[in-house]
């Protein structure tokens, strides 16, 4: 297994890291292929890692969200991947990213079932925030940088 960080620059790569984000974040639940994404991937950062054989195996995404601050959104661990540090790998990236683009702050919608993982990286819950898809409690979370 490979545990480099990479932003994605090609259409192979992003193609990629929309089938996990679509396998993981909205298959289990009946969601279109099309709900994976948004309309701000154009000023995004896409940061993955992948095998020898270039299957996603995490990704995630920055973007800015207000003026010195950044959002990640749309983490995603494989599976079979879980529980071996690279959702981790992927949030410190992005996060260094940000310092380096001047974010003072990051913030992201976490999932119920992500809120230790990110309460270990450093994320403060700000607030209980919306219940996607009448299924799924979201949190609001915030970290300084």
């Amino acid at each position: 297994m490979v545990n480099e960080v990479i932003i994605a620059t090609s259409k192979e790569e992003w193609e990629a890291i929309m089938e996990l984000r679509y396998n993981v974040l909205r298959k289990p639940w009946g969601r279109p292929y099309e709900t994976a994404t948004d309309v701000l991937e154009n000023n995004s950062i896409n940061a993955y890692i992948g095998d020898s054989k270039g299957k996603v195996l995490a990704c995630g995404r920055l973007h800015e969200n207000e003026k010195n601050m950044g959002q990640i959104r749309f983490m995603a661990v494989h599976p079979d991947y879980r529980g071996k540090g690279l959702g981790k790998l992927i949030t410190v990236y992005l996060e260094n990213i940000a310092r380096q683009k001047g974010y003072n702050k990051i913030q992201l919608q976490a999932r119920e079932n992500a809120l230790e993982f990110y309460k270990r990286c450093g994320y403060q819950v700000k607030e209980k925030s919306f219940l996607l898809w009448d299924t799924i409690q979201h949190y609001s979370m915030e970290k300084q940088l």
